[in-house]
């Protein structure tokens, strides 16, 4: 027996045909490559790179009989390519519409490959491409949902950064809607651990679009949709990009007359709680609304509660001296100045929370209480039965929506009338 690969080889996947293996390796390759390698002579460093690393993040492959099948995505969009073996290039597969690719499947004695696609306005279905008429058809594994989209529609842009970094932006819409500034728009932005905002369909967005509101999603630096360089982009000292990301994803909203700050939403959940507390402390004038959903607003005190430790490694420790500059620059409690006109802000916690200790939005919410000028609503939501939201019950997510979604729509009425901002 020989090894093939070591653990410094950063290799995550594997797929043997005969006597090759294909391998995915992030080694000197942040959006990964794939290697390949005869097993007569497994020597890593002469190993072909069959799939060498791009502007697409590589994040999965599996062999059929045919060719190797890979799913990648670029700024957040699911693709797949197809390696026919001994060839030396991976051609993209078609796909039916733009979305994310949440089941992949393939089986080494047969051609092509399965594939699970979902999109904004999209429900999952498994498609199967045949590569012998390099189609793609839809299996009707999964009923189709009842839910009619055809008046809404989605769109994938590239908002520019203050420092000139293209920020993947999902905008999702009614079709008839004019972009005349007065449109009430909700913006989510996470950021954090190298994870992805892909695209999910959910039936109950519908409810919200049908209102005329636009749901958007800031894929900022801190995330996962370009590769790790991506996520290290926005992390620790860093983390600064995160924030300003989201800032200028509103402002390309504005800009091109979807919203305006009189109609403005910004939310974060978790993590994006450091994504919306950095907006509203910096720029609260773009903004009728802030909602910060279980959110970390304290992080220079989250590292002392239960959960803190863990989060070390993603946002630093006030036990070095970069950690701790880099965690009062995320702190959005401690950046709240008195004096400020503060938009409508909702903080939403759960008493059960184990992941984002409640303290952190009760002190956020008596914090903008007292440093507020404006009139506007600094609101707390507390659910004595429930925690972080993982596990909660239908009807306990559904209220928080219906909670978030009246909010914006009264800030919007109350806007009403008034001229769009330029």
């Amino acid at each position: 027996m020989e090894k093939v690969c070591r653990r410094d080889d950063a290799v995550t996947n594997l797929s043997l045909k005969g006597h090759e293996v294909w391998l995915l390796t992030h080694k000197d390759a942040p959006r990964f490559k794939i290697l390949h390698l005869d097993l007569d002579h497994p020597d890593m460093a002469t190993a072909d790179v069959v799939v060498p690393e791009s502007d697409l993040v590589l994040r999965d492959f599996a062999g059929a009989n045919d060719a190797l099948y890979i799913s990648a995505t670029k700024g957040g969009i699911g693709q797949v390519l197809r390696l026919v073996y001994g060839e030396k290039s991976a051609k993209p597969i078609a796909l039916p519409f733009e979305g994310a690719l949440n089941g992949f499947s393939t089986d080494i004695q047969q051609n092509g490959a399965l594939m699970r696609l979902a999109g904004w306005t999209h429900p999952p279905q498994w498609f199967a491409y045949d590569p012998t008429s390099d189609s793609i058809v839809n299996t009707h594994l999964e009923p189709l949902s009842p839910v009619d989209c055809s008046g809404i529609t989605s769109e994938e842009v590239l908002a520019p950064a203050a420092d000139g970094t293209p920020i993947p932006l999902s905008i999702i819409y009614k079709k008839d809607l004019a972009l005349n500034g007065k449109n009430p728009c909700l913006m989510e932005g996470y950021g954090s651990y190298g994870i992805s905002l892909d695209p999910y369909f959910d039936p109950t967005r519908l409810a919200l679009l049908e209102k005329g509101i636009v749901i958007a999603f800031a894929h900022v630096r801190g995330g996962g949709e370009n590769g790790e360089d991506w996520h290290l982009a926005g992390q620790k000292l860093t983390k600064e990009h995160t924030i300003s990301d989201f800032i200028d994803c509103a402002k390309y909203l504005i800009a091109k007359g979807y919203t305006s700050p009189a109609y403005l939403a910004g939310r974060g959940t978790s993590a994006g709680g450091i994504t919306i507390g950095g907006a509203l402390t910096q720029r609260p004038d773009l903004f009728t609304l802030a909602i910060c959903n279980v959110g970390v607003m304290d992080a220079l005190r989250s590292e002392f509660s239960p959960n803190g430790p863990s989060n070390t490694p993603e946002f630093g420790t006030v036990k070095d001296p970069d950690g701790f500059k880099g965690l009062y620059q995320m702190d959005a409690y401690l950046h709240v100045k008195d004096g400020t006109p503060y938009p409508a802000v909702l903080l939403i916690t759960g008493a059960n929370d184990p992941r984002v200790s409640p303290w952190e939005l009760l002190k956020m919410t008596a914090r903008l209480q007292a440093a507020t000028s404006s009139k506007n609503p600094i609101l707390l939501r507390v659910d004595y039965d429930a925690g972080h939201g993982i596990g909660s019950s239908k009807t306990q997510r559904d209220l928080i929506t219906a909670d978030q979604a009246a909010l914006l729509l009264d800030r919007a009425a109350k806007a009403d009338g008034a001229a769009p901002a330029k």
